[in-house]
């Protein structure tokens, strides 16, 4: 008996020590790039990576980057509780087995498959028991009723789900080729504990893209990345947090194909690449709430996820015209770059004011210096033009000097400023002496209060527009002036994990953690806050001036751009952040914020002559177009800096505003159906994978190519070209291309633009405002392909609320077939004299025509440059709001 209990020991020894062995070997077999880091933050030796049931195998290098300890494959510390089906999908339940290190493991979890349509798939972790934290902005477009059924009431889906067999994993694919979008099954070391939330997922392509705010390529670096997600104030470097968060990445796979990937959550977060490729996702609080998007093309991404957080607000017109700014002026500054723009002949649409027009730096009041700025106002208004003034949120925090600071008084009066731990107003410090309070826009009352402010505020100064800064929040202290809440021991200042932050706490220069909004803790609502104000800016401008709100914001959420446009902050002024700014445009883009730019010619430091001039060449192509510098920089609006810097900026706006008839329709567009109005080449051409990296070149819609010059003492661009036809904007001619790269000619005042082929662009001469320029008539600009194009014009009066909406616009489509050139009215309910036809450049062009007709009459005003292959016709004076046929 002893015997045989003897054998079993061994046995059961040897099992063990086989078992050991066995995971030895496969954790050491793990590939570099698979290995998911257990231990990201905090001491990494052998004996704690043991205790942590993971894998320990140091390099052989000094520094590498990929982690020592790691997750052995199946690690697993949820167990399966049942899996069933649902009318619109699954829903699973899993029970704990192993707790994590992190405090407060949730027990219980549930995970839901919804088939919102075909495209849309959502996937929910959750706790299965206690209601935890979800972001209640925006208000996500929700799937409402059953999905779309087929034969056999089954859903109907692009991608399909596969759920791990035991533990909380999952796998999309998509269904036509069975490729693997994100699968998080038996990788990494899933957990969700109250104030962490960790899942790891395969991906299948190197090419991703998103992920914002950050200084990034256009490819996101994916060699052990992190991306922090944190709304914070500091100048734009890379490997830092930036002043908004965008959970959302969009992927080019190896086939072309395309797809999305969005996780609603509001805390902060660390979201880490590595070249398996795979993606970590790494939450200090909330829920997993992933929206997946099938695409297939990058366009078709975008619109799917637009769908959900809303479509981008229509711009004013004039809001798309240049503007002019800088932070550091007097009043009589501002009237000398009145004059010296006006003077100069630079077309101009609207003039901003940084904080210096304020008494003593607080909101909704007025400088003495800048008494005399109503009536300028108002004289911009007589000559077409518009004024923005800037306001930041914190307002000042006690009443001082005997005078009554009315937007306090009123704010404590409405009890809508967010409170401290103790339930007293937060008290932090930004630009006035005394102190700063944050109105907390989660409030029931906060709206109406802003209102009022502004309103009271119009009654002086006549603003068209309002810029919102410092809207993180911004904090000249550390969460409050006295101090955060047991700042060493509160959880929600310093918990379990905190991610890759500036300043590495979560307060530094913002407010505290723990302070109370109307919506719950500021922990959870951090990264919302510039949306809830924008939001409530957007509204209160729509009711006090009954015409379309235009307002600029810096930080950023997802939803953010159906309220507002966004600029991308204090940049440098040097070449290379000209360059990032391309990337910056483009992502916003994808992240649903069309109306997005730079500072032209840079905000921090002194820019050169060169570097302005071809600055103000590339931002003349900024959806969001401004020229805006720092304090105590040199003057540097066009008209400042000589003759190389205002023929750079003169030709480059002249152009814009002849394109603004098509930048406008590109506009509603994106309003309407969620498309980009600026998007990589990529998005035209996703089966030439020569496009997923160039981020030196961008479109205006499928049609405009603008190439910019990019580095000092270059005079040509080195461009790569898709295969197809495209025409030079500006002398006509034709470059085929199969693929190719190619060498352009830039003239120091000029930026090469290329036209694609088979596309018609709507344009109107320029004038020195877009008040003017509307008043003139139309032309359209039509690029030929195999004698055949397409393109289309919306207009309307450029302001009214909705206009799309009540049918209060014009939208005509047209189109060449061989040597038939027609229009189709969609709708005509816009009445505008100046909607005529007066002339159409039809390039590429073969032969010449021996006669022509509009509507079944001859028309002899056409001319045909036979070495250009340019056929002109002139003076054709149609309608718009009527069809017509024009035939040679």
């Amino acid at each position: 008996m002893h015997l045989k209990y003897n054998n079993i020991k061994v046995f059961i020894i040897l099992f063990l020590q086989l078992l050991f062995l066995l995971h030895m070997y496969y954790s050491h077999s793990i590939p570099n790039e698979l290995k998911f880091d257990c231990i990201p933050k905090g001491k990494s030796d052998e004996v704690t990576c043991k205790k942590m049931n993971c894998s320990w195998t140091p390099a052989n290098q000094s520094f590498t980057r990929w982690p020592w300890c790691y997750y052995p494959e199946c690690y697993n510390n949820y167990n399966t509780i049942n899996i069933s089906k649902t009318s619109t999908g699954v829903v699973a339940f899993y029970n704990l087995s192993v707790a994590s290190s992190y405090k407060k493991n949730i027990q219980i979890l549930r995970l839901d498959v919804i088939f919102e349509t075909p495209q849309r798939l959502r996937i929910t972790i959750d706790d299965a028991v206690q209601i935890r934290y979800k972001p209640p902005f925006p208000k996500i477009n929700e799937f409402k009723g059953n999905p779309i059924h087929g034969n056999n009431s089954l859903i109907i889906s692009d991608l399909v789900v596969r759920l791990a067999k035991n533990g909380v994993g999952f796998a999309i694919i998509r269904k036509v080729d069975d490729t693997i979008l994100f699968d998080s099954r038996n990788i990494g070391g899933f957990i969700f504990s109250d104030q962490f939330i960790q899942l790891s997922a395969l991906l299948p392509s190197k090419y991703i893209y998103g992920l914002g705010e950050h200084r990034t390529n256009l490819v996101l670096d994916s060699n052990w990345k992190t991306y922090t997600m944190f709304n914070h104030d500091n100048t734009p470097k890379p490997d830092i947090n930036g002043y908004g968060s965008h959970p959302f990445y969009l992927s080019m796979e190896k086939s072309g194909k395309s797809h999305g990937v969005f996780l609603f959550n509001s805390n902060a977060m660390d979201i880490i690449l590595q070249p398996a490729p795979a993606i970590t996702y790494r939450v200090i609080g909330g829920i997993l709430d992933f929206y997946f998007f099938s695409g297939p093309t990058p366009s078709d991404v975008i619109t799917q996820y637009t769908e959900i957080i809303g479509r981008p607000f229509l711009p004013p017109y004039w809001s798309l015209g240049f503007h002019l700014s800088r932070y550091g002026q007097t009043f009589e500054d501002l009237i000398q770059v009145y004059n010296r723009t006006i003077e100069a002949g630079i077309p101009w649409d609207t003039h901003w004011n940084d904080i210096d027009y304020m008494d003593n730096k607080d909101d909704f009041t007025l400088s003495n210096n800048f008494k005399q700025l109503p009536e300028y106002v108002n004289n911009l208004h007589k000559n077409g033009m518009h004024h923005i003034v800037i306001l930041d949120p914190g307002l000042k925090s006690r009443q001082s000097n005997g005078t009554m600071y009315v937007p306090l008084k009123d704010g404590l009066n409405d009890n809508i400023f967010i409170k401290n731990s103790a339930g007293q107003p937060l008290e932090g410090k930004v630009w006035n002496d005394i102190g700063t309070v944050f109105p907390d826009f989660t409030h029931p009352k906060a709206t109406q209060f802003w209102k009022n402010q502004l309103l009271n505020f119009h009654n002086i100064v006549k603003f068209d527009g309002l810029w919102l800064d410092m809207n993180e929040p911004a904090n000249f202290v550390n969460g409050d002036l006295n101090g955060c809440s047991s700042y060493k021991s509160d959880h929600w200042e310093v918990p379990p994990y905190i991610p890759g932050i500036v300043g590495g706490r979560l307060n530094y220069k913002t407010i505290c953690m723990s302070a109370i909004h109307f919506a719950g803790i500021h922990y959870n609502l951090h990264n919302l806050y510039g949306l809830v104000e924008t939001i409530s800016t957007h509204d209160a401008l729509s009711e006090i001036k009954n015409t379309r709100p235009f307002v600029i914001s810096r930080s950023s959420y997802p939803g953010f751009g159906h309220y507002a446009g966004h600029w991308t902050g204090d940049i440098n002024s040097s070449w290379d952040d000209m360059k990032q700014s391309i990337t910056d445009i483009i992502n916003f883009n994808l992240f649903g914020i069309p109306l997005v730019g730079a500072d032209i010619c840079g905000f921090h430091h002194d820019t050169t002559i060169e570097l302005c001039s071809r600055w103000i060449q590339l931002g003349a192509f900024y959806p969001f177009s401004r020229n805006h510098n720092g304090q105590y920089m040199k003057d540097q609006d066009p008209a400042a800096l000589g003759s190389n810097v205002l023929s750079s900026a003169k030709k480059s706006l002249i152009t814009r505003y002849y394109l603004l008839p098509y930048l406008y329709s590109l506009f509603w567009k994106a309003h309407v159906y969620g498309e980009t109005v600026v998007r990589p080449l990529f998005f035209e051409y996703p089966y030439d994978d020569n496009t997923y990296g160039i981020d030196t070149q961008f479109l205006w819609g499928a049609a405009l190519l603008i190439l910019p010059v990019l580095k000092e003492k270059n005079h040509h661009v080195y461009v790569y070209l898709p295969k197809d036809i495209w025409y030079d904007f500006y002398n006509k001619t034709a470059i085929l291309s199969n693929g190719n790269h190619f060498v352009i000619t830039a003239p120091a005042d000029t930026i090469p633009l290329l036209v694609r082929g088979g596309f018609i662009l709507p344009t109107q001469m320029a004038a020195s405002t877009t008040t003017l320029s509307r008043q003139n008539h139309f032309e359209l600009l039509v690029a030929t392909k195999h004698d055949q194009a397409t393109g289309f014009l919306f207009f309307d009066d450029g302001k009214s609320l909705d206009s799309w909406k009540n049918d209060s616009y014009n939208k005509v489509q047209f189109k060449l077939v061989n040597t038939t050139f027609s229009s189709i009215v969609e709708m005509n309910s816009y009445i505008d004299d100046n909607f005529v036809l007066q002339n159409i450049t039809v390039l590429g062009v073969k032969q010449g025509p021996t006669n022509s007709q509009v509507n079944g009459v001859p028309f002899n005003g056409y001319y045909f440059n036979k070495t250009e292959q340019v056929l002109y016709f002139k003076m054709l004076n149609l309608n718009l709001r009527m069809p017509f046929n024009l035939t040679w």
